[in-house]
């Protein structure tokens, strides 16, 4: 039987979790267990960089990351850090479906990385302890958590507030000690982390929708045979159709228990967000980052 060892650094009630859980269920059935995949959740084998560091050498199989942190693994990741990217849901699914989805799934490949899927992490949107932000100007002078990406500097620096990097599981503890003000995420990450026990505004601005991937070894990629390939493979685009659903369903209910919870939700107006960020994105004007923006901008959709 071919073994592959998983490891990310979710809670088991996480949906992308839960749709792993199902890719393993799957495989197995698929190759009439000739294959399994041993999933270590919870930041068991390490941090997301540790675990990106294990497949590069081939000691861990597979593993799923932000594609914040494999900004500094794969420079093209950069592209999804880019505030107000895609103009909705459809537009986002069309492009990680597409040619320019696939192919910077596997621009990791030159540093051992291969991407298999992309799984829904939804939209990025502020949420804070003691103001709501209606509007870029309820930023000036707040200090926001961020994931450790460049990009993601950048983009609340132009919103004009003070960007904070703090790992995941030190931010609760930093918003309770007023090391930051707030922080930004998607629906179920602020509920699953009890983040809104501390943060009671949630300013639904949607800036960024940054996926999780679903990362391989290359160099377990290469030992596989063609029929194992195809066996995984298979299981994991069915696992992508069961996180969405989830997916769907868990930002339901998470922005249902944060309001029942207190949290005041707001929904504000994007278009001064957006002319906010402007800038950043001409900024990139002469690079290969600015030929992306203006191709996945081109995409069309079949609505």
């Amino acid at each position: 039987m071919r073994v592959l060892k998983l490891a990310h650094v979710l809670d088991v009630s996480h949906p992308v979790h839960k749709a792993m859980v199902y890719m393993a269920g799957r495989v197995e059935e698929i190759s009439g267990d000739r294959m399994r995949i041993d999933i270590y959740p919870g930041g068991q084998l390490g941090q997301e960089r540790d675990l990106i560091e294990l497949l590069q050498i081939g000691s861990l199989a597979m593993t799923k990351v932000s594609t914040a942190p494999l900004e500094a693994f794969v420079p093209e990741m950069k592209i999804f850090g880019v505030p107000y990217l895609f103009r909705d849901e459809a537009h986002r699914w069309a492009v990680f479906n597409g040619e320019i989805g696939r192919a910077l799934l596997l621009a990791g490949e030159r540093f051992f990385l291969r991407g298999l899927c992309y799984y829904d992490a939804g939209s990025r949107s502020f949420y804070t302890k003691d103001r709501p932000i209606r509007a870029p100007e309820d930023l000036r002078g707040r200090k926001i958590r961020v994931m450790k990406s460049a990009t993601a500097v950048r983009m609340v620096q132009a919103l004009g507030g003070s960007a904070t990097p703090i790992p995941w599981g030190e931010l609760y503890t930093a918003l309770q000690q007023g090391v930051v003000d707030g922080a930004e995420n998607n629906p179920p990450s602020f509920f699953l982390s009890h983040h809104y026990e501390v943060c009671r505004f949630y300013s639904l601005d949607e800036h960024t929708a940054v996926p999780d991937i679903l990362l391989m070894s290359t160099k377990v990629w290469n030992s596989l045979t063609e029929e194992e390939r195809e066996w995984l493979m298979e299981a994991v685009e069915d696992s992508v159709t069961f996180q969405r659903k989830l997916w769907k369903d868990a930002v339901e209910e998470a922005l249902r228990e944060v309001k029942e919870a207190g949290v005041e939700i707001i929904i504000p107006d994007k278009g001064p967000f957006r002319e906010a960020v402007r800038s950043m994105h001409e900024s990139y004007r002469g690079t290969p980052l600015h030929d992306l923006i203006r191709a996945i901008e081109s995409v069309g959709v079949d609505y």
